[in-house]
């Protein structure tokens, strides 16, 4: 997309590279303050996507902790992590590119 604005792309770049430090905080806020505005729908789209991706490393991070104490969950920390922050800074690199990005793992709880 060509006519994004950059100050739109800045923004869904730092909505994006938030997630591997704030978690779903930024992302919330992003799709909050610009979900009604209509000249900002592929902002919003950007930001209800990583939103919905980092309610999704949330759960995972759950379930990562309760299977702990089978001691499996252990090995899921890892996963998670690097996971996280790989898909981030991918999301991050496209999105200032004024691309969409879809992350591949991700439950859709926000539509």
């Amino acid at each position: 997309m060509n006519d994004v604005q950059a100050e739109d792309k800045t923004l869904a770049l730092i909505t994006h590279l938030s997630g591997i430090i704030a978690g779903f905080i930024v992302p919330l806020i992003i799709w909050l303050i610009n979900k009604d505005k209509a000249d900002k729908a592929w902002l919003t789209g950007q930001s209800k996507e990583a939103l919905n991706f980092q309610i999704t490393v949330l759960l995972a991070w759950i379930v990562a902790v309760v299977l702990s104490f089978l001691l499996i969950g252990f090995l899921l920390y890892p996963v998670i992590l690097i996971g996280n922050i790989v898909f981030c800074i991918l999301a991050g690199i496209k999105a200032n590119n004024g691309e969409s990005y879809r992350y591949p793992v991700a439950i859709r709880l926000v539509s």
